[in-house]
Formats: structure tokens, sequence, C-alpha cells
């Protein structure tokens, strides 16, 4: 029988206001996995209710026992590793030493933020005027959200709730709609510790619907978003109808440099990693590699020997793979557009070359015979740079 999950809202698991569900699927079996409900923005309005209601009596707790309660947690992760472990990887194709690695991280994570509680301090600032001094208190913000990407999606609960806790303000959380599962988890961790209802509380849904509502309710204090930019817009957007405070960790392009005095060995190693490690899924990953022309022909075999070893498959089935799948059919479809494309200008950049020997190298601005020589080895490797002398 399939999972069908609840939200966690006000210290409870709780039907969701719609009756349309959201299948979550492995992406390296197209299995069904589970189920999450469809939220709606009134499943996000109680969730915040709920929040608000519960802030006060959590700000009022000495910081210590605030961090306490987050240490808790991580005790409980920690105890639940293997099941969260092998949920990561079957809803999210991540191979199974970084999806444990992620899980043990977080736990690690929950326990550093509740030193924070001995840590964040107020000021007294001497004032211009005799006889005063100036005291600066630093108090909670309130109501946050936080929205998930699918990538990490364990870790950023924490990202987004142990900085929030520690401090004082409480939170809702809508984990994305392709990896919610551990979320569930989550939720069934804090409720079994009896962490005070109302302080985390989790509503399942698509972005331009929950989201949007976490971000655009007026009794929200912070919004905190990892995702895409196209995201980031929406949510900037949506917070500015109040003015909220928003929190933005965006997708990258991070390009990789290797100049001529570079260990070639060790740079190969570092870009193999960065772009295989989860499937080349994470916002730093080198998104593009620029070659100095004096070692460019021993990089580019290096680079072909070393892609070639990598090891891919069902992280489920095989404990060593270096690569799973992607994470859905949408995301295999963009990046053979991308291939395609590649393609297709590398063929058009090979034809415009041969043109241009066969003239003389007429190009307008010519092309030198040393670039002519590279961009022939470059269409015939399906890459893509353009090139100038």
């Amino acid at each position: 029988m399939i999972t069908q999950h609840q939200h966690y809202i006000n210290g409870a698991f709780t039907a969701a206001g719609s009756t349309s569900w959201i299948e979550v699927i492995n992406p390296a079996t197209e299995a069904l996995l589970s189920r999450v409900p469809e939220g709606t923005q009134q499943d996000a309005a109680a969730a915040i209710d709920a929040a608000e209601a519960a802030q006060p009596a959590w700000e009022a707790l000495p910081a210590v026992e605030r961090g306490a309660w987050l240490r808790k947690i991580a005790a409980a992760i920690r105890e639940r590793e293997p099941e969260l472990t092998a949920t990561i990887v079957a809803e999210g194709g991540k191979t199974q030493g970084l999806a444990q690695t992620e899980v043990l991280f977080t736990a690690d994570y929950l326990d550093y933020m509740s030193e924070w509680a001995r840590r964040y301090e107020g000021e007294i600032i001497n004032s211009d005027r005799p006889n005063e001094n100036i005291f600066v208190f630093k108090k909670a913000i309130g109501v946050t959200t936080g929205i998930l990407p699918w990538n990490f999606p364990f870790f950023l609960i924490a990202r987004k709730a142990a900085p929030a806790l520690v401090t004082g303000n409480t939170i809702v959380i809508k984990p994305s709609e392709l990896t919610p599962n551990n979320a569930a988890i989550f939720a069934q961790i804090i409720h079994d510790i009896g962490l005070p209802q109302g302080v985390i509380n989790f509503v399942y849904g698509y972005g331009p619907e929950v989201g949007q509502a976490l971000a655009a309710h007026p009794k929200v204090g912070l919004v905190s978003l990892t995702g895409s930019v196209n995201a980031g817009i929406a949510t900037m957007q949506a917070a500015a109808q109040n003015v909220t405070k928003v929190s933005l960790e965006l997708g990258g392009k991070a390009p990789a440099i290797v100049m001529d005095d570079a260990d070639v060995e060790l740079a190969v190693k570092a870009i193999v990693s960065s772009r295989v490690i989860n499937s080349g899924q994470v916002c730093n990953c080198a998104e593009r590699v620029y070659v100095q022309a004096g070692i460019y022909d021993r990089f580019m075999s290096t680079l072909i020997a070393a892609m070639g070893e990598v090891k891919w498959g069902n992280p489920a089935e095989q404990a060593d793979l270096d690569m799973g799948p992607l994470i859905n059919a949408a995301a295999l479809m963009r990046v053979e557009q991308k291939v395609a494309k590649a393609w297709w200008k590398a063929v058009r950049w090979y034809s415009a070359v041969n043109v241009a020997v066969a003239r003389d190298s007429t190009l307008n601005p010519p092309l030198s015979p040393a670039c002519i020589s590279r961009w022939r080895s470059c269409a015939k490797r399906f890459l893509v740079r353009y090139c100038r002398s």
C-alpha cells in the first residue's frame, strides 16, 4: 500500500484542505513511492497561525533550552540514519554515501546551531551624551517560513529551522514536492520527542500555491528560499507586499579556470567530482571550464579518461556509485536539449572552420591556425566553446 502523508500543523498530522494528491516518484526506477497532499493557501495560513500562536512561549524559553531541543532532534536523526539515508536515495536518486553524509551533517549542523544559544549577544554602545549608555537587545523576528529545494532536502530543513528556533522564532516549512518523504520523517521525529506544538510546521504542495502563500502572508516576518532564480524572483515579489525580510540562496554558474601552470591531474579530479556529485545537480558545481591553450590537449585527454571511469546506475542497488539519475524526466529532457544544441553548434563551427581553411582563413575576424585546430578537435568531442585568435 502506498503511503499518503499529511501536513504537520500545530503538533498534529493534519488532513489537507484539498482532496488532490502529489505523487512522489523514484527517479531511478520511476516507481511510485508515496503521495503528499497538494496543499492550499488555507493550509499555509493555518500553519502560519499555529506558528504565530506558539512563538511567544517559545521565545520566552531561555536560549539554552531552545538549543537543547535542537540537540534532541539531532540525536533522534542519528538514531534513524539508515531509514533517512534510504529515503533520500529513493526519492532523490542520490548515491548512498552522499545521502548518508547529508543525514549525519544535518545532525551535526543542529548541534552546531544549538551552541549559538551562548554566542549571540546584544551590545552596549557608548553614547555621545554624558551619563548615558545605549543598550541593543536582539529580539526574535516572530514567524518565519522556509521553502526548500529537492537537491539537499533534508539538510535544508535544518538550515532554515535551526537558526530560526535558537533565536526564538517559529517556522513553517514547505518541502519540495519532488522530495517530501524525508520531511515526513523529520516531522515524525519532532512529534516523537515532544517539541512544543506549532514551533515547526510542514505544509506540502507546489510553489505557486503554498510557496507564494508563505511569502505573501502578512504575519510572516522573514521568508527564506533555496531554489532557482525564477523562484527567488517570485518570492521577492510576493514578500514585497508586506516588506517582508527575504533570504535567498539561488543557483549559480560557476566557472572552473585551469591555467598552464596548474596541476592537471588535480584540476581534472576536482572538476569531475564537481560535475558528478548528485549528478551535477548542486548550485556550486562547475558549470563551465576555461583551459589555457598550453595544457588544453593534455587536460582534455585526462578529463575524457577520468569521465570514462565514472560509475553510474541505480544508487539503491549499488553502494559504490559516483552518480545516480537526474531528479526527473523533465531534467533529463533539459540536458538532452542542451547536448543537442551543443552538438548543433559544434557541427556549424566545424563546417565554418573547414570553409575558412578552404578560403585561406577569410572569416571576419580571421581565426588563427591554432584556433582552427582546436575547434576541429572540439567539434569531434561534442564540445562547444567560442574561440578567437
